[in-house]
C-alpha cells in the first residue's frame, strides 16, 4: 500500500501535478506508516524536479528532519545546508543547523548558526523573538555543558531580556551561578528583583540555595504544577483504576524509572541493588530516560534487573501505557526533579503505588508520589511535615556499591600537587554546593591550622580564580587552595587517602561523594540542618560508626576541624574505625539494606491491600512559597536560625489577617489561627483543620 503511495506520487510530481502541499501529506503519511526512506525519497524527486521554486527551502528543511530522525548526521547537514544557499533568511534552519553540528562534535560550529540567528533579526516581532529566545538557549546548553559557565550565562541572560517570564532559564542562569561561585546567587540584575530571581530556582538548586524546607516544599509544589500537563487535551489515557493488587501466584512487580543506570553517581549506587534484590519475591524493572549510554556500569546494571526498557523515545503517555501494561504494582522514581526526570509520566499514575528514593534528595511536593523513602536521621518524626510524601525509613537510606573499582595505582602526595608534611582538607563537592557561608568556616579554619591546605575538585579556571580571591580577602593565601584535576572513578577513588579530612558543606552536603570517601577511609566532618540535603551526610557518617563528626551548630563545625587538624593522632583513629568497621557498619551493608527495603515495599502492598494508601496534602503551599521567597537567605544563613517555625507563623498569621487560611498541620494550626483572630478582637468562622496525610478509606 505505502509502496503504491509512493509511486503515484512520482508520477504526478514527474507530470508536474503535486504542488509542495500536497509533497508534504504524502510523506506525512509515509512516514506514519514507518516508511520514511520513502518520504525521504518523495522530497527528493521533488525538488529534481522544482529546483527553482521559490519555496524548495521548505523541502530541503523538511528532508533535513527526515536524515536527522534516521540518524543520518551528514544528509542532514547537507539538506540544511542546501536550505540556506537557496533562502539564507530562513533562520530555523541555521537552528537546526546547530544542533547536528553539535551532534557532529563541532560545538564551536553550532554556536557560530545559533548567533546567525541572533545577528539576523532586525526586527523585533514575536516569530522574531521566538527564534532568537530559541538560538540563545541553545547556545546557553551547550556552554554550560561544556563548563564555559561565564559565555553560557551571558546568554541566558539576553534571553531573559527578551521574555523574562522564562522560569526554566531563569533557573539555569542561577544554577550557573551557583556553580560559579558567584555570591550573592540571588543579586538582581536590571529588570529583576530579588524575590523574583528565588522565585525563579529550580527545586534541585533549591536545596543548594538555603536550608529551608518549607520553602523547598513549597518550589517543590509549584515546579510539579507546572510539569503537569492540565489542558482539556492532555493525554491522560493510563488507566488509573487500577485493579486490587493480588500477589497469588506471582512475585511483586517493582519498577525503578531513571535517568542515571549509567557512570553517573546514581548509578554507582544502585548497581549492587539490583544484584542483590530477592528473586523469588521481587520481579525487577528498570525503565531508562537518560541519554545513549553502553558503558561498564550500564552493561552491568542492564544483566542486574529482569527487565530493561528504554522509555527515551516514548511520550509520557506511551511510557505510562507500557508501565501499566507490565503490570507494575510499585513504580520507584529515582530522578525526582533532577534531570532528564519523568514526573509528568508518574502524573498519569500508570502503577498503585508510587515512590520517591534517592535520586533526588526532598519532596516532590505533588499529589502522584504516595511514599518517600529516608531513614531516622534525614527525616526525623518532627520533620515529616516538610514533605508531601508519607515517610518510609531504611536503616540508612542509601544503598553503596561494595564492588566498586578502585584503581591499584596509589598516587603521592607530590603526584597530586599536595605538600607532604601538611594537613590536607579536602572537599570534593562541585562547586555549586559552596556557598558564602561554608567557605567562610573553612577560610577560618585553614587560618587556624597552620600551613593546612583545601583540596577541591577541579572546575572553570574563573571559578578557580574567583575562589582564590575570596580566600585572600579572608586573609588566606591563595596557594592554600588546590585543585585536583577530574579523573575516572576508579583513579579519582584511589587519590581520596591523600587527604587527613574531609570538609562538607552547608546546607546541600556530600551524598555520594561522602560514601566515597568514608569507604576509601577518609572521616567525614558534616554540619546538618533541616532540609534532607543538608542531612544525608549527616546520616551517612553515622551509619559509618562515626556519628561524633556530626557537628551541632556552624561553630561546633569550625571547632571540630581545628581540633582535628591540630592532632594527628585522632584523625589516624578515626582512620582505623574506619577501616575496622567497613564490611560490617549499615553504611555498606547491602543485604540489610535491600531486606528492609523490600520489606518497606511489602508494607506499602498492605496499605493499598486495605485502602490506606497516604494521600499528600498540599494546603497553603502557595503561601510558604511567597512568604519563602521574600526571606533573605544569603543575608542570614537559615541553617543557623533558632526558632525557624517563628519566621513563617508570623508572616503566615499576617497573611491570615487579609485572607483567611485553613489550617494545614505544618506551621499553621488551629491554635494559630485562634491566636491571631484574638489579635483583631473577634474570632473569624472556625476552618476545619485538614490533615497534612490521609489515608484513603479512612
Amino acid at each position: 500500500m505505502s509502496e503504491a503511495v509512493f509511486i503515484s506520487a512520482v508520477q504526478r510530481i514527474t507530470a508536474g501535478q503535486l504542488d509542495l502541499g500536497g509533497v508534504i501529506t504524502v510523506a506525512t503519511e509515509l512516514l506514519q506508516t514507518g516508511h520514511s526512506t520513502l518520504a525521504q525519497q518523495v522530497y527528493r524527486v521533488w525538488i529534481q524536479f522544482n529546483p527553482e521554486h521559490p519555496q524548495v527551502y521548505v523541502a530541503q528543511f523538511n528532508r533535513a528532519g527526515l536524515h536527522l530522525d534516521a540518524g543520518d548526521i551528514e544528509g542532514a547537514r547537507d539538506a540544511l545546508s542546501q536550505a540556506l544557499a537557496v533562502n539564507p533568511e530562513f533562520l530555523p534552519a541555521y537552528i537546526n543547523l546547530g544542533g547536528v553540528l553539535e551532534r557532529s562534535g563541532d560545538l564551536d560550529g553550532a554556536v557560530e548558526q545559533w548567533r546567525t540567528v541572533i545577528n539576523k533579526l532586525s526586527a523585533v516581532t514575536g516569530p522574531a523573538i521566538g527564534y532568537a529566545v530559541a538560538a540563545l538557549k541553545q547556545i546557553g546548553r551547550v556552554l554550560a555543558d561544556h563548563q564555559k559557565l561565564e559565555p553560557a550565562e551571558v546568554a541566558l541572560q539576553q534571553c531573559l531580556t527578551l521574555n523574562p517570564r522564562q522560569y526554566d532559564v531563569l533557573g539555569q542562569v542561577l544554577a550557573l551561578r551557583m556553580g560559579q561561585c558567584k555570591w550573592p546567587i540571588s543579586a538582581p540584575w536590571e529588570g529583576t528583583d530579588r524575590k523574583s530571581l528565588v522565585a525563579g530556582i529550580h527545586p534541585l538548586s533549591m536545596g543548594v540555595y538555603t536550608d529551608d524546607p518549607m520553602l523547598q516544599l513549597a518550589a517543590a509544589s509549584r515546579y510539579n504544577s507546572e510539569l503537569v500537563d492540565l489542558s482539556p487535551e492532555a493525554d491522560l489515557s493510563c488507566d488509573r483504576r487500577h485493579a486490587p493488587i493480588d500477589l497469588t501466584g506471582r512475585r511483586l512487580k517493582v519498577g525503578y524509572v531513571s535517568s542515571d543506570l549509567r557512570d553517573h553517581a546514581v548509578g554507582y549506587l544502585m548497581a549492587e541493588l539490583f544484584e542483590v534484590h530477592d528473586r523469588s519475591k521481587i520481579e525487577v524493572f528498570a525503565y531508562y530516560c537518560g541519554p545513549p549510554s553502553s558503558d561498564g556500569l550500564n552493561a552491568r546494571i542492564r544483566a542486574a534487573v529482569e527487565h530493561w526498557t528504554d522509555i527515551r523515545g516514548l511520550t509520557d503517555a506511551a511510557a505510562a501505557a507500557k508501565i501499566a501494561a507490565d503490570g507494575i504494582d510499585i513504580l520507584v522514581d529515582v530522578n525526582g526533579h533532577t534531570r532528564d526526570a519523568k514526573t509528568a509520566l508518574f502524573s498519569r499514575r500508570p502503577a498503585p503505588i508510587q515512590v520517591n528514593w534517592l535520586g533526588y534528595p526532598g519532596t516532590m511536593g505533588g499529589p502522584h508520589h504516595q511514599y518517600i523513602i529516608a531513614d531516622p536521621w534525614i527525616i526525623p518524626p518532627d520533620h515529616e511535615l516538610y514533605y508531601s510524601e508519607a515517610v518510609r525509613r531504611l536503616p540508612c537510606y542509601q544503598p553503596n556499591d561494595r564492588k566498586r573499582a578502585v584503581a591499584p595505582e596509589r598516587p603521592t602526595r607530590a603526584e597530586a600537587g599536595l605538600p607532604d608534611h601538611a594537613v590536607v582538607f579536602c572537599c570534593f563537592n562541585g562547586p555549586q554546593k559552596i556557598s558564602r557561608f561554608t567557605f567562610g568556616r573553612w577560610m577560618e579554619i585553614l587560618k587556624r591550622v597552620e600551613g593546612s591546605v583545601l583540596w577541591l575538585l577541579h572546575s572553570a579556571e574563573e571559578t578557580h580564580e574567583r575562589l582564590r580571591g575570596y580566600a585572600e580577602q579572608a586573609g588566606v593565601a591563595r596557594d592554600r587552595l588546590i585543585f585536583a584535576p577530574k579523573q575516572h572513578n576508579a583513579m579519582h577513588l584511589a587519590r581520596y587517602p591523600l587527604a587527613d579530612l574531609f570538609l562538607d558543606t552547608s546546607p546541600y552536603g556530600a551524598h555520594t561523594t561522602a560514601s566515597d570517601s568514608l569507604w576509601m577511609g577518609v572521616p567525614v566532618l558534616t554540619l546538618p540542618g533541616r532540609s534532607f540535603a543538608s542531612r544525608v551526610c549527616g546520616s551517612l557518617v553515622t551509619a559509618a560508626g562515626l556519628g561524633d563528626l556530626v557537628a551541632s551548630s556552624p561553630q561546633d563545625y569550625v571547632e571540630r576541624a581545628v581540633a582535628l587538624g591540630s592532632n594527628p593522632a585522632q584523625i589516624a583513629a578515626l582512620k582505623a574505625r574506619l577501616e575496622a568497621g567497613r564490611m560490617t557498619c549499615d553504611l555498606f551493608n547491602m543485604d540489610k539494606l535491600v531486606t528492609s527495603l523490600e520489606a518497606l515495599y511489602a508494607d506499602m502492598v498492605v496499605d493499598a491491600q486495605q485502602g490506606r494508601l497516604p494521600q499528600p496534602d498540599l494546603t497553603n503551599l502557595d503561601a510558604y512559597f511567597s512568604i519563602g521567597t521574600d526571606l533573605d537567605h544569603e543575608g542570614e544563613e537559615m541553617l543557623a536560625v533558632a526558632d525557624y517555625p517563628a519566621i513563617y507563623k508570623a508572616r503566615l498569621a499576617r497573611r491570615h489577617l487579609l485572607r483567611p487560611l485553613p489550617a494545614d498541620g505544618r506551621f499553621w494550626t488551629e491554635a494559630d489561627i485562634a491566636a491571631a483572630d484574638a489579635l483583631v478582637g473577634g474570632a473569624t468562622a472556625a476552618v476545619t483543620p485538614m490533615p497534612r496525610k490521609r489515608a484513603a478509606g479512612d
